[in-house]
């Protein structure tokens, strides 16, 4: 018998049947160790010995394949054809190699790049040994991010607190994203003019672009006014022209090459609107296969590559399709063989493209997302084989008699289609390039001008990234992976350093904060070529041209002595470079020419920024006196000062002032004396401040509202806006109720029945409505669910965060799985009730004891996983229970656990 081992439960079901009864397939479900998420998981002072953690829903799996190999003689590992799932075979054999199940078992590692079933019986003749250096490059890689992130993730709670995390990549990709907006606000807009002139040829007419002016070459900026247009309308209009001369290039264009990883997430950016994440899981779908007459078959090869070329018989293929698609002069003469341009590409994998170019798109019956992806690899990877168009590109020059102004035209004709019969790559500029069609003229002859044309014009800034323009980025300077930027850019949102509008990244105040940090004390590790140089280094170790310990001692010893240096540093010193490094953005020029930095408060201090639990925000430095406080953003400026008197409390006779501070928008009264704290209430998501009438307000700072006695007990009922949202409250029991409105609209009745419903709904476990039903898998319901902290899949006794952003309404059954798949890959338990307690014997009291104090829990380190997204935390230990018995002796503590 023979054990294989590949990563995902469906690849085993499907590898299964390719193989046959001599074979078992499991799966390992991802990777089956990790470093534990605490200080000390990697050693540099023990020359970086790594201790790696088996969690339990791992180790099921991994017992699984050992009891598997007690009758087996054989083991193949077939985990993904990258560094990840070599990787991965490595842990397997390590983890195996612990329980002892290896002996007298042959170990073959074998990569296929499609899941189809010539593609695996032609990759199981072909076994080899683990790739050691590959392994190598991702231990020096992961090793790299944790010692990043443990080490400098805890440097930023204590001098930045609201602070979330700094990694090796994320921290640079960060940089990317605000340096552009710092670029955006420092941009000052210039007026520039154009000038074009109807060109009348005989009957035809043409547009033309002044070229000259008075004799001298136009620049784009060269006419900076109206005035300087007026002048270059009129010597046009003053002058004779002719045609001095017309040129007709032919050019080509060559088709764009298939897929790479980094290519496919932009080009499905531009083209369908998909986040590199959602790019990525329709990918992995495709590569893992459908039902095609009753067998499941990949679509597409591994999409996770730097490599764009093809296999020699799938471009044959391509190339019959070709010619019986489109016709034999859509065929060139030889195929196209592309080399990757990419710095860090190290990857020898064939580029994505379609296990079979035989299956057109419209033959098969794909839904969705996975229609669209699969369309778009086809004929991307198709049209790379197809020939190049062919265009006739013609200038003319038109010239005054005094040779004193010129104008141009330039236009091109399509002579032959090619591959943009079928595919035209998408573009991130937003200007349309066509250029106007010509009229057949010769040169020499005379001709009028029609109309002149003055227009003005704008410099624009810089375009904020898209995900596909910054992931374009990223690859051409190197940074990180493109197997890993999806995740990378999760890591961003998911810590509120930057938001995502209109596509467009945004970064966010906290964000900037920790740029600027790094980039003031920790500058050489935000640096684009420190960082692209790193990468190279790993490529060198995957290639066994360098030994990656010796990569983590060069980088750990200047790492380290950084680390050290900003350890003695004041947050006043940290506060003052923060201010200089911001002030375009936080103290931003006013048009008055007065000081950006002056408190608008008391007119006396001076604005500086202020660190908080929550984050920076902005402060006077007559601090207690004056308690002025604002947003950084420069489009909350002046919104500390905006204070203003609404209407009169009918209740204390106070003025209700509408205020804004660091956590938005809030309504405020003073207490009833001089000691008493005001009191205050925030407004609702969805109420404008701006707008906000009187009676709203009366309403908001009266609340609670009492509704009335509840009928059972007499005790009152009350409605409220919490930190969820609006709710009713009854003793110890809180309903929430849909809208804020019926804050102060709800009755007596309904207050009772919705308290009534929550308590009847056992609380908060069993509170949860279905938003969808997703009928049945394998004979068990699979629906999603409302909860408290969101929506999730619920799937036996499992339950799944669905990925923020989603909508419930467009979660497929697959989808729904496989967050299922990973929950349950990540060691999710379903909670135990509580035994019965049983009923103890009667005691004597015993005589009080002052209690011990209790030691504080050392500081949670939290690492920037750059390749999984995520940061885990270690679970705090549970103190262990005190008898009331005799002091012994303190026992010795336990040592230190050995490494996994």
């Amino acid at each position: 018998m023979n054990v294989v081992v590949v990563e995902s439960p469906a690849k085993a079901k499907t590898i299964n049947k390719y193989l046959g009864s001599d074979f078992i397939v499991l799966a390992s479900f991802g990777h089956v160790r990790d470093l534990p998420a605490k200080d000390g998981s990697v050693k540099p002072d023990e020359d970086f010995a790594m201790m790696w953690e088996v969690d339990a829903a791992s180790a099921k799996r991994v017992k699984a394949i050992a009891d598997a190999l007690k009758d087996s003689d054989r083991l193949i590992l077939a985990t993904d054809p990258d560094r990840e799932g070599e990787a991965i075979s490595w842990h397997l054999l390590e983890a195996l190699t612990k329980r002892r199940v290896l002996k007298d078992v042959k170990i073959e590692r074998v990569a296929f790049n499609a899941i189809t079933k010539q593609a695996v019986l032609d990759a199981m003749k072909h076994p080899r040994a683990v790739d050691m250096e590959l392994v190598n490059a991702y231990l020096a890689r992961r090793a790299l991010d944790y010692l990043v992130g443990f080490t400098l993730s805890p440097v930023l709670w204590r001098k930045l607190p609201g602070s979330r995390s700094a990694g090796r990549v994320q921290s640079v990709s960060l940089r990317l994203i605000c340096d552009r907006e710092l670029e955006i606000e420092k941009f000052r807009s210039e007026e520039y003019w154009s000038v074009d002139a109807d060109i009348a040829s005989g009957s035809d007419t043409f547009r033309a672009r002044l070229v000259t002016h008075d004799g001298k070459k136009l620049q784009k900026m060269s006419l900076k006014d109206r005035a300087m247009a007026n002048a270059a309308v009129a010597a046009i209009d003053a002058a004779r022209f002719t045609i001095s001369a017309v040129e007709a290039k032919p050019t080509r264009r060559n088709p764009p090459p298939p897929f790479t990883t980094s290519t496919l997430q932009q080009e499905a950016a531009r083209k369908l609107g998909f986040s590199a994440t959602r790019t990525m899981q329709t990918a992995q779908k495709l590569y893992e296969g459908v039902n095609l007459g009753g067998e499941t078959t990949g679509l597409i090869t591994y999409m996770r590559t730097d490599g764009v070329s093809i296999d020699g018989a799938a471009i044959n293929q391509a190339r019959d399709v070709i010619s019986r698609e489109h016709g034999a002069l859509y065929v060139p003469s030889a195929p196209r063989v592309y080399v990757t341009k990419a710095k860090n590409a190290q990857e020898a994998h064939e580029a994505i493209r379609p296990t079979s170019f035989s299956r057109l798109p419209e033959s098969l019956s794909l839904d969705g997302d996975m229609a669209r992806l699969y369309q778009l690899i086809w004929r991307r990877a198709m049209a790379s084989q197809m020939e190049s168009a062919r265009f006739e590109r013609t200038t003319v020059d038109i010239t005054s008699a005094d040779q004193k102004t010129a104008l141009r035209a330039v236009g091109s004709v399509l002579l032959f289609d090619g591959f943009l019969a079928l595919y035209q790559e998408g573009t991130d500029d937003e200007e349309d390039e066509a250029e106007a069609r010509l009229p057949k003229v010769v040169a020499g002859r005379d001709v009028g001008i029609a109309k002149t044309h003055a227009d003005q014009h704008f410099t624009q800034p810089p375009p904020r990234f898209t995900e596909a323009s910054l992931v374009k980025r990223m690859e051409e300077l190197g940074i990180g992976r493109p197997s890993t930027y999806a995740s990378t850019l999760q890591v961003l949102s998911a810590r509120e350093y930057v938001r995502l509008e209109k596509n467009r990244f945004y970064p966010e105040d906290k964000g900037r904060v920790v740029t600027a940090f790094l980039e003031n004390f920790f500058a050489r590790y935000v640096e684009y070529d420190f960082t692209a140089a790193l990468e190279t280094q790993l490529d060198k170790v995957s290639a066994g041209e360098l030994d990656w310990k010796q990569l983590l001692r060069d980088f750990w010893t200047d790492f380290r002595a950084a680390i050290d240096d900003i350890g003695e540093l004041r947050i006043t010193a940290v506060l003052d470079a923060l201010n200089d490094a911001l002030a375009p953005h936080i103290f931003p020029e006013k048009e008055d020419g007065s000081d950006p930095r002056l408190c608008p408060s008391c007119k006396e201090g001076t604005l500086s920024l202020r660190l908080g639990k929550f984050g920076a925000f902005l402060g006077c430095s007559n601090h207690p006196d004056c308690k002025f406080t604002r947003q950084m953003s420069p489009n909350d400026e002046g919104a500390g000062d905006s204070d203003r008197e609404l209407t009169l409390d009918p209740v204390t006779g106070s003025m209700i002032m509408l205020k804004n501070g660091r956590f938005g928008w809030y309504l405020e009264i003073p207490g009833e004396d001089e000691d008493a704290k005001p009191k205050r209430a925030s407004i609702p998501k969805g109420w404008d401040p701006q707008t906000l009438s009187d009676e709203q307000a009366i309403k908001l700072i009266a609340l609670p509202r009492t509704i009335g006695p509840h009928p059972e007990d007499g005790e009152l009922i009350t409605s409220n806006i919490g930190r969820y949202g609006p709710y009713v409250h009854h003793g110890k029991t809180y309903a929430n109720i849909p809208n804020v409105e019926d804050v102060f609209d709800i009755g007596l009745n309904r207050a009772v029945a919705v308290l009534a419903d929550k308590k009847a709904g056992g609380g908060r476990q069993n509170s949860a409505t279905t938003l969808k039903d997703l009928g049945e898998n394998d004979g068990k319901p699979l629906r999603i669910m409302s909860g408290r902290f969101g929506p999730y899949v619920k799937y036996e006794k499992i339950n799944a965060t669905l990925p923020k952003g989603t909508d419930p309404e467009t979660v497929t059954v697959e989808q729904a799985m496989e967050w299922v798949e990973a929950r349950a890959a990540k060691g999710a338990k379903p909670k135990k009730k509580p035994a019965a307690k049983k009923k103890a014997p009667a005691k004597k009291p015993a005589a009080k004891k002052k209690a011990p104090a209790k030691k504080k829990a050392p500081a949670k380190a939290a690492a920037d996983d750059e390749a999984d997204g995520a940061t885990k935390t270690a679970p705090a230990k549970k103190a262990a229970a005190r008898k009331p018995a005799a002091k012994k002796p303190a026992a010795k503590k336990p040592a230190a656990g050995k490494a996994d």
